[in-house]
């Protein structure tokens, strides 16, 4: 087992020491959310502390009935009795690579998480490669080959992780390829996990979305928390839909040996986020216009510099390619970016891919603001672009592309107006 800290955790906490020093440094390593707190979920926080007591493993009773409502609403008839829930999504997935046992198939690229926990669990994480511009779920052909040679040299494989909308590439996988990915899945009898944390931040709210539990509910496991939508990170939620008793079974078995229970005042007001009241309705629907705009604008800063990358759906996530540039890896750029531009970002390496690929997960959900009041600002301007702090933010991205592009070792030292259409990669940008 080779698990070191987490490759998003430790690229925070490097960028927060080099700003503690003075450094200019643009963080677009870290995908937290970036935003405050609804006050009446603090309301309800605050309300809910005296509850000291642990809880039923599985939930309080209010919380999961709120969850199966939740996923009621979205077209998923959803029994109370199914729902578990856990201290975020993260421990979650966790649990369920224990519960369900076996090797898993993971999307190339994916969040660093998923292979490092099948690790952690002893299994092996089977990546296939996602078609281009459908990240988040592997390219379905290659699945059935990846597995059935798994299988004849003796390998497990029981489950397969799919992320709606994905991180790190912010790209939604259209209903087709959803379709087949189920189908793929039930013909190899494999479990699904579909990741869906980042559900109600795809950009376009009439993009269609189409969960693996719409069309095979007797094996898809669904995850989801508030630390996105509701930019609760710190509060660690979230719940689980799970497909059978049997595995409900087993994931309360391993829920009961890590955790015991989800923290009690986090559960009530969580119960109270997920019955979905008009206000959170509303601060969702500011979230999602925000993270939008924001990923829109870097994308069109990549565009403008000749570096490849598709459009994002969803999120807060670009996932650029500079191939054409000469720099050897994805890590060596990323320290590129960090040392001589101010830039940080996370090296694709990190997320499985191939370390030659020059490609870069890029957050821009700490863009918004340093302060609550910049973030609530954020939030509440109908072009939050023309913000002034955003707007540096956004300049600093195209400064140090255009930096990085003519090879120039100081990013704020070049004149402006700049030369537009700096090439890394003469390839077009891919909606």
């Amino acid at each position: 087992m080779n698990v070191t800290l987490s490759a998003t955790l430790a690229a925070n906490e490097e960028i927060n020491r080099r700003r503690r020093s003075g450094q200019r440094v643009l963080n677009l390593a870290f995908g937290e959310a970036g935003l405050p707190v609804h006050p009446s979920l603090q309301e309800r926080l605050t309300v809910a502390s005296g509850q000291n007591g642990y809880g039923p493993v599985a939930g309080l009773p209010a919380l999961r009935e709120a969850a199966a409502g939740y996923w009621e609403r979205r077209g998923l008839p959803t029994d109370p009795e199914t729902v578990v829930c856990g201290p975020g999504s993260k421990p979650l997935l966790y649990g369920l690579l224990l519960a369900i046992g076996g090797d898993v198939v993971l999307p190339m690229p994916s969040w660093v998480s998923y292979a490092a926990q099948a690790e952690l669990v002893g299994a092996r994480p089977l990546p296939v490669p996602a078609p281009p511009g459908e990240g988040g779920v592997p390219d379905p052909e290659r699945v059935v080959s990846a597995v059935l040679h798994a299988r004849a040299r003796g390998r497990d494989v029981r489950s397969l992780l799919v992320t709606l909308p994905d991180n790190p590439t912010g790209t939604l996988a259209a209903t087709d390829a959803v379709k087949k990915i189920t189908e793929v899945a039930r013909a190899l009898d494999l479990v699904i996990i579909s990741d869906e944390i980042y559900r109600d931040l795809v950009h376009d709210p009439g993009t269609p979305f189409l969960s693996p539990a719409d069309l095979a509910p007797e094996r898809t496991v669904v995850t989801s928390g508030l630390s996105k939508s509701l930019a609760l990170g710190g509060w660690r939620i979230g719940v689980a839909r799970l497909p059978s008793a049997e595995l409900r079974t087993r994931m309360l078995a391993v829920a009961s040996e890590i955790w015991s229970s989800p923290a009690a005042p986090v559960q009530h007001a969580a119960a109270y986020a997920y019955t979905e009241p008009a206000e959170l309705q509303e601060r969702v629907e500011r979230s999602r216009r925000l993270h939008g705009a924001v990923a829109r604008a870097a994308h069109a800063r990549f565009v403008r510099a000749g570096v490849r990358a598709h459009a994002p759906h969803g999120g807060f996530y670009l996932y650029p390619d500079f191939t054409g540039l000469d720099i050897a890896t994805s890590d060596e750029l990323a320290a590129r970016l960090l040392d001589r531009h101010g830039v940080g970002v996370l090296p694709g390496h990190a997320f499985g891919d191939d370390p030659a690929a020059l490609r870069v997960r890029v957050a821009t959900s700490l863009l918004y603001g340093e302060t609550t009041e910049q973030r609530l600002a954020a939030l509440e301007a109908p072009d939050p672009l023309g913000l002034p702090w955003i707007a540096a933010s956004l300049d600093h991205l195209e400064e140090a592309l255009d930096a990085l592009g003519t090879g120039a070792e100081d990013a704020a030292a070049r004149p402006r107006p700049r030369p537009r259409g700096r090439v890394v990669s003469r390839r077009a940008s891919v909606a």
